[in-house]
């Protein structure tokens, strides 16, 4: 176990070597620094958690082999600990994890599991550990049916997209910004359906559609695309199962907390992202329409700064990890 503050400051030299399958493909090792960092940056926004109903002691950061330490490490009074674990971090432990969270929960640890990319179906271990959770946050509705059954009465339970892993304001919004479209892509994600959508509009916006389809934005990168005034966010590539149809990737959260207009492709079955469509705070498009999602980039280029300004509230208060975190925490005590 090691602070987070400890850990962040030590993130950028730690050798990933040993982490991934070649160590001699720069690239591979590229994404892997990526994806490091953006878990870092999940770590610094839990780190920074404010609630008016908790005081929020210094996070730690615990691996594999430091588990059980959460459950030795002395305790200040009145203090309640809890582990956060995400994605799918709980199937590391593999056959262990049930163990692992009985042990914790047991000794007074309280876990919560902000979840994501149908941990239900995919993580093998999901039913295993679902009766020692205290909250649970995930992105597929509905759950399946062997993990939820499990689940324990008094659960807190949120059903939300992976939000954006940004500090809250720590991005102003540009009062000026580029009249463009900007696609904050995935190579990993670069489908037929996507692709077809970005040369779409490609012809029809010429040099005001600005596309990156790298692994991912570096974490110390993402602040630079403030200046652009629209984010295009179509459908991710695990997002297109009925179960994952009222959620999105992370993709609009960080548009709105940027400032930018969060240009959002609905489902097939449609109502993703309803409460946030409904109130006005992202432009929506029908699944692979093009002439609507045309449309829906002029309109989002034509809004003012007034209402730009009110996205960017809305998401920087209510749309990020630390965020909705805190919020299931404190309905949790």
């Amino acid at each position: 176990m090691q602070t987070v503050a400890d850990y962040l400051a030590r993130l950028p030299g730690l050798d990933l070597r040993p982490l991934v399958s070649n160590a001699g493909d720069p690239e591979l090792m590229r994404k892997a620094r990526l994806d490091c960092d953006w878990y870092g940056e999940n770590a610094r926004c839990f780190a920074a958690m404010a609630h008016p109903e908790i005081e929020f002691l210094p996070a730690w950061i615990a691996g594999r082999a430091g588990l059980l330490d959460v459950a030795k490490a002395p305790r200040e009074p009145g203090e309640e600990r809890w582990l956060v674990t995400m994605a799918h971090q709980p199937q590391g432990l593999g056959e262990l994890a049930p163990k692992v969270f009985g042990l914790l929960a047991k000794t007074g640890v309280r876990l919560a599991y902000y979840a994501f990319d149908e941990a239900s179906r995919n993580m093998p271990c999901f039913a295993a550990i679902a009766p020692y959770l205290d909250v649970l946050i995930h992105d597929e509705a509905p759950l399946a049916e062997a993990g939820a059954a499990r689940l324990k009465p008094g659960l807190v339970q949120r059903h939300r997209s992976w939000v954006a892993n940004l500090l809250p304001t720590a991005t102003a919004m540009a009062e000026a910004p580029e009249e463009k479209i900007y696609f904050l892509g995935s190579q990993l994600g670069l489908s037929p359906h996507r692709r077809r959508q970005i040369e779409f509009l490609a012809a029809r916006f010429k040099d005001r559609l600005v596309a990156s389809c790298d692994h991912t934005t570096p974490v110390n990168g993402r602040g630079q695309l403030a200046r652009f005034k629209v984010g295009f966010c179509p459908e991710g590539r695990m997002f297109a199962t009925s179960g994952m149809a009222a959620t999105h990737t992370d993709r609009p959260f960080w548009c709105g907390c940027l400032g930018m207009v969060p240009v959002s492709e609905d489902s097939k079955t449609g109502g993703r992202l309803e409460e946030l469509h409904r109130a006005g705070l992202i432009v929506r498009y029908a699944h692979g329409d093009l002439e609507a999602l045309a449309e829906a980039c002029e309109r989002a280029l034509a809004l003012p700064n007034e209402a730009r300004r009110r996205i960017y509230d809305h998401f920087n208060a209510h749309e990020t990890v630390g965020h909705v975190l805190a919020e299931a925490l404190a309905a949790a005590r």
